[in-house]
Formats: structure tokens, C-alpha cells, sequence
């Protein structure tokens, strides 16, 4: 009977592992995505304190990245500008962030953050599973990691998205015709 619920133990510890495992997986994409899609992107001038400023992510509420997202962006430059991260526990217009992340959690917190930065040069990124969609949604398909993009909510912030990440995309909102 020891040995019977040992094993059961044993069982349930290896498929929380696992369960742990396929979250870790999945944010470790996502931290490898998010500095790469900077270079697709193109602010305007107004974005940046000056001209050697870096490329601000900012992470909203809780890091579910563990160091990956330093890791990733610290590899990458654009356009001359280093790309710097920051943690925040809610949005805050004085971070000069030029990418914010909203992770799971709060439906609430994350509408009111992305109604903080409506209209302001900011790429809004949000988690898979929220309801509320940034510039850059995260969706999960078949295991995988994919992301949605609003180019619409791009330009009327005035920010020019590549054709190359467009292209990339699982799905896009494109701008509306003049």
C-alpha cells in the first residue's frame, strides 16, 4: 500500500512538472518574441527622450518571463538604441515604455492599462487568455505560440508596423482606408 500511494505521489509530481514545463515553454517564446518584434516597428520621433534612448519593454503585474526577457533583449539592438527592460505593478506614463506586456491576471487592471496608453506611441502586447487585445495579442494554437496584430490601433497611435511582421502574423486587423 506504501509503495501504491509513493507512486501516485511520485505520478502527480511528475505531471505537475510537466504542466510546469509547458507554461515555462510558453514564456520563454514569449520573451524571445517580444524584443524581436522591435525592429519591425517604427515609432514616432515623440516615442524617445533623444535620439541614443533605449527601447523601453515594460512588463505590467506579475514577471512571468524568470530572466528570459533580459536575456533575449539584451542580445538585440535597433536602429542604434539598446533595448532596456522594466518591471511595473501598473502602467505608469512617466516609464517612457515603448512596449508594454500585460500578462494574466486582472481583466480590469489590463483594460484600464490599455485605456492608460490609448492614443500614445506604445506597442500594447497582450497575454493569451485575456479578453482584451493590445496592438500584439499573444494566441495559442495548437500548442503553439502565435500572435495576433491590430495595425489599425498601431496607426491611430502612430506607429508603422514592417510588412515582414504583418506577414508573420496569425492573424491582422489592417488599417482602414482613409
Amino acid at each position: 500500500m506504501r509503495k501504491r500511494s509513493l507512486l501516485i505521489v511520485l505520478l502527480g509530481l511528475v505531471l505537475t512538472g510537466s504542466a510546469r514545463a509547458d507554461v515555462s515553454l510558453e514564456y520563454a517564446v514569449k520573451a524571445a518574441y517580444l524584443p524581436k518584434f522591435i525592429p519591425f516597428i517604427t515609432w514616432p520621433d515623440v516615442a524617445f527622450a533623444g535620439p541614443s534612448t533605449p527601447v523601453t519593454i515594460c512588463v505590467v503585474g506579475a514577471d512571468p518571463f524568470g530572466g528570459r526577457l533580459e536575456q533575449a533583449a539584451g542580445e538585440l539592438r535597433s536602429g542604434g538604441r539598446t533595448i532596456a527592460v522594466r518591471y511595473l505593478s501598473a502602467p505608469d506614463p512617466s516609464a517612457n515604455c515603448q512596449l508594454i506586456f500585460l500578462g494574466k491576471g486582472d481583466e480590469t487592471a489590463a483594460a484600464g492599462a490599455l485605456d492608460a496608453v490609448k492614443g500614445k506611441p506604445v506597442v500594447t502586447v497582450t497575454d493569451s487568455g485575456l479578453k482584451a487585445h493590445g496592438v500584439i495579442s499573444f494566441v495559442i494554437q495548437g500548442n503553439h505560440v502565435r500572435f495576433d496584430i491590430d495595425d489599425a490601433v498601431a496607426a491611430q497611435n502612430g506607429m508603422v508596423i514592417s510588412s515582414k511582421l504583418l506577414s508573420l502574423a496569425h492573424a491582422v486587423k489592417t488599417r482602414g482606408m482613409p
